[in-house]
């Protein structure tokens, strides 16, 4: 009819056809938080992700093994919240993601919630053998740091990273041009030659050595921001959630009518039934 609106373009195909089983999600986490921190997880995102997801931690837990298995990996790594200790955790990710032969490496925190769907949906947007680097800077400003380069000489080098605690993905393609600096004891060399944390090492890496820009995304979430603003009508588009302190406040998802806090003070639990409102222990609701 005249004057009808043109119909829309058709959505562009997904660049790549992915499952959740192409995705390795590294956890990072330490002994002392495998009960507070780690059953919450088990209970909720990893219950239907056991096979996509591998926890790495500083201490054997028979417990943890009996619920997860080969995928608890001790990494002898120290328990101290060290930038050593820290990058020695991310060199075993990075080792065991290339070994695993799956097409995107994914980095969380134990206090991160991972919508597996929407992960999926989102890598399926770029070829995995391609150079990406995926994530959310915590910082409004490049870091800047200082390379040593041996005969005492310094260089000034700033570069975007993905904070390690709203997690990243990096694209198989481009794990494997990392290699040279992150394979084996190399990332523990390379950390120390900035003398930055893990994440900040993987920035480096990627955007200063291999010259790769970061691709931002909105959709994942540290504790480093206010939690408040995530709607609930969008927390089923949310790739990573979080909670914890900010700005010395609770910082939690603002989510009412599934959970009391008192109950779900983290609201991960509370996330979960909004999302797979099927779980045996989700109270009756109306889904989204």
């Amino acid at each position: 009819a005249v004057g009808d609106a043109p119909s829309p373009p058709p959505a562009p195909p997904p660049a790549e056809d992915i499952s959740p089983d192409d995705i390795f999600i590294a956890v990072k986490t330490t002994k002392k938080f495998h009960r507070p921190r780690l059953n919450l997880l088990l209970d909720t995102w990893i219950s239907r992700n056991m096979q996509q997801t591998y926890i790495f931690t500083d201490g054997e837990d028979d417990e943890l093994k009996k619920k997860i298995g080969s995928h608890a990996i001790n990494t002898n790594c120290s328990a101290a919240h060290s930038r050593q200790a820290l990058s020695c955790k991310m060199a075993v990710e990075y080792d065991k993601f290339i070994e695993s032969g799956k097409k995107w490496f994914c980095h969380v925190d134990d206090d991160n919630y991972v919508n597996v769907r929407a992960l999926v949906k989102h890598l399926s947007q770029y070829p995995h053998t391609q150079d990406m680097y995926i994530g959310k800077p915590s910082l409004d400003r490049p870091i800047e740091a200082t390379e040593r380069l041996g005969d005492n000489k310094m260089k000034p080098v700033n570069f975007w990273f993905a904070t390690g605690g709203a997690g990243f993905c990096v694209s198989r393609g481009l794990a494997l041009k990392m290699s040279p600096w992150a394979s084996g004891g190399h990332f523990m060399n390379t950390a120390e030659k900035i003398r930055l944390p893990d994440d900040c090492t993987i920035g480096y890496i990627i955007e200063s050595v291999l010259g790769v820009p970061l691709t931002r995304s909105n959709l994942f979430h540290s504790h480093l921001e206010n939690l408040q603003q995530v709607q609930r009508s969008e927390i089923h588009k949310q790739i990573t959630l979080s909670y914890g302190m900010f700005e010395n406040k609770s910082n939690i998802i603002n989510l009412k009518g599934v959970f009391p806090v008192e109950e779900d003070p983290s609201r991960f639990k509370s996330v979960h039934c909004l999302l797979y409102p099927d779980t045996p222990w989700c109270p009756p609701q109306v889904a989204f």
